[in-house]
């Protein structure tokens, strides 16, 4: 009887501290958007604050800015006051990781850039090409930030942090936070020449997923890979009107313990890249909905730096990651994490105004 009491005293315990720190974490996050929308002067807040009612607030998308233009202000003409502000901002909403391949995404844009230029130095491409890459304005400075509403711990709001290889869709109703979609992506996937050779800020999505096909034996592999093409793009990017709504693959029922434990840390390295408090409620929900309900399927090659796709797909979850590259090299990823019926906090937000009288 004791140890029936202990054992819910822990349980208890455990979900009051999760609830706990996920208030914090909220609050943490309302805070340090106000602190930064203090910072803008009144023009900036003009571009920067929409309402939150605003169907642009929908309309994401992971290509260039010269492509596709960005609702907000851009990084690049902040002051130094409002981009510190700004970091206090992703630092509260991503856990370090997330962090660290947020600004390091940022920062391949400029690196990319130089590579361009270092080519046609070296006479491996030639103007016409320079110019074209250059006309797609992509630069560490050109992502934009947008806020949707007012930040508040009572009522809905979002933000909005994106550009090339980055949709970062944060929507919350003042007390639960909703990251969906969210799209990383780098080009090149590792640096291959130049002052950052070797660099490769999605790593581990490449390798874990390299690690778990790898681990299959043959029948699991027969299961597991579509003897498909390679998809040129993610299949769920926002230009396209496909969705996936079929699972394919292997099951996480038919995998070994060894296995279930690469496919639990590469869908962590997805989930995990947001704040501790939405990371740990969002994986609980996969766990409690059963990992031997995710389905894990391959399409490609076996080896890196050759064209390779996969997609993890549970009841409450898509993950879906991509590397074919402009050479067919496999050096180029884009990939994606979408909360089932709940992309822009659609479920969340259904919620609160079920809830709450308006």
């Amino acid at each position: 009887m004791f140890v029936k009491k202990l054992s819910l005293l822990c349980i208890l315990f455990i979900f009051c501290s999760g609830s706990i720190i996920y208030a914090q974490a909220n609050q943490s996050i309302v805070l340090a958007t106000q602190k930064f929308i203090k910072t803008l002067s009144s023009e900036e807040s003009k571009t920067t604050v929409y309402d939150f009612k605003d169907s642009l607030r929908y309309k994401w998308t992971n290509l260039p800015v010269g492509m596709v233009p960005r609702p907000g202000i851009a990084y690049g003409v902040l002051s130094d006051q409002s981009r510190l502000a700004f970091h206090r901002v992703l630092s509260a909403l991503l856990s370090s990781q997330g962090y660290l391949k947020t600004v390091s995404i940022m920062q391949l844009d400029d690196i990319l850039n130089q590579l361009y230029q270092q080519s046609f130095d070296e006479g491996k491409i030639n103007a016409n090409l320079l110019k074209t890459m250059q006309n797609l304005k992509w630069a560490h400075g050109n992502f934009f930030i947008s806020i949707w509403g007012e930040p508040s711990e009572t009522k809905p709001w979002g933000l909005n942090f994106g550009g090339h290889h980055m949709a970062l869709n944060f929507t919350s109703d003042g007390k639960k936070m909703v990251m969906s979609p969210y799209f990383i992506g780098t080009d090149p996937s590792e640096v291959k020449f130049g002052k950052y050779a070797g660099l490769r800020v999605l790593s581990k999505e490449e390798d874990y997923g390299f690690l778990l096909i790898n681990s299959f034996n043959d029948s699991q592999k027969e299961k597991a890979i579509l003897k498909v093409k390679v998809p040129q793009d993610i299949i769920t990017s926002p230009q396209a009107s496909q969705r996936i709504d079929s699972y394919y693959g292997i099951a996480g029922k038919e995998l070994d313990a060894d296995q279930l434990y690469l496919l639990k840390i590469l869908i962590q390295e997805y989930v995990h890249n947001f704040e501790h408090g939405k990371a740990h409620q969002f994986y609980q929900k996969i766990e409690n909905s059963g990992l031997d309900k995710v389905y894990f399927c391959w399409i490609g090659s076996l080896d890196n730096n050759r064209p390779h796709y996969y997609i993890i797909h549970g009841p409450d979850f898509l993950i879906e990651y991509d590397n074919v590259g402009f050479q067919n090299d496999g050096n180029h990823i884009h990939a994606i994490l979408r909360e089932k019926g709940n992309d822009f906090g659609e479920d969340v937000l259904k919620q609160h105004y079920l809830q709450n009288k308006h």
